[in-house]
């Protein structure tokens, strides 16, 4: 009995010990998050680095600046959503891409090929303590996701994944040599800001028969911190047009939500989605002419096994 008495506190106490040390781990977690918003001065660096044909020819290497500002849209516990806008010539904004950060997350989408996105639902016990990273492109269609752990050791705060994508806008418009990126991304919090290192394989992917590797790259997307003043007109144009935004974001939680795996038309009538977008957002677009906008995007995708590899 005395055992007993004795037992029950000591796991009573772990048991403590151990909620408070998720706690702050999740602490921890978000704090990383969020330390990627703000106004940021970017360089983007990308170079081939092995082919296993030995008759295939590097293209060349891509390098690029650019000055963004990252705006945390939503923020609790569960999801933090980071929207990023691109500034040009300090007065032209143009809306870049998203990040929705989610804890614990069971749905994610994986990209298979030909604009096919697949749904699928994580077991539980496989995100526990995780976060899922679901990036969209910058009409909120999806892009790519994936989920792991934040790892904060040795000094070092950094979340890294492997998962499929469309090709990179850099490449999207120029190469048809390959269909599929798998993108091996590590995000590393930094003393100037922070780091998003690349290790991508450009693949040939063909229904029915294995992924053929065409090359390897290796990327470098440094973001270096500066004055949020610098970043003054994004914040202007995000109070003007975030209202719209919202709508096209909840529009598109209704298609996710219902329509499982789906095929994204890449035009229709010769335009791609953001220039109906773009023609909403100046006439203050309602949700039902957005609705009706997505709709004859979305296509209902053929099944496939092979997302999410």
């Amino acid at each position: 009995m005395m055992k007993k008495t004795i037992v029950l506190p000591i796991l009573l106490l772990l048991v403590f010990f151990e909620m408070q040390s998720q706690s702050g781990k999740k602490q921890q977690d978000i704090s990383s998050i969020k330390d990627m918003c703000g106004c940021y001065e970017i360089e983007f660096k990308y170079t081939e680095t092995f082919a296993p044909d030995t008759a295939y020819k590097k293209h060349p290497d891509y390098k690029t600046t650019a000055l963004e500002w990252a705006e945390l849209i939503t923020e609790s516990d569960q999801k933090l959503s980071i929207q990023r806008l691109l500034v040009i010539n300090d007065t032209m904004v143009v809306k870049h891409w998203r990040q929705d950060w989610e804890y614990e997350n069971q749905k994610v989408f994986y990209y298979d090929k030909d604009n096919n996105w697949v749904f699928k639902t994580l077991p539980k016990e496989q995100v526990k303590g995780q976060w899922t990273q679901k990036v969209f492109q910058v009409d909120d269609s999806p892009r790519y996701s994936g989920s792991a752990t934040w790892v904060h050791a040795d000094g070092k705060n950094y979340w890294e994944n492997i998962t499929d994508s469309p090709l990179p806008r850099r490449e999207h418009t120029k190469r048809s040599d390959y269909n599929v990126m798998v993108r091996g991304n590590r995000q590393e919090i930094t003393q100037y800001g922070w780091m998003h290192e690349q290790d991508n394989d450009k693949l040939i992917r063909t229904s029915g028969k294995e992924d053929i590797l065409l090359a390897q790259e290796k990327g470098y997307n440094s973001y270096t911190k500066v004055a949020d003043e610098k970043c003054k007109a994004a914040k202007t144009w995000w109070n003007k047009n975030n209202a719209f935004w919202a709508t096209v974001r909840s529009s598109w939680d209704e298609v996710y939500n219902h329509s499982g795996n789906f095929t994204l038309l890449k035009q229709v009538e010769g335009k791609p989605l953001f220039m109906y977008f773009d023609s909403l957002q100046k006439n203050e677009g309602s949700k039902q002419e957005v609705q009706k906008v997505i709709q004859q995007f979305v296509q209902k995708a053929l099944e496939s096994n092979t997302a999410g590899k």
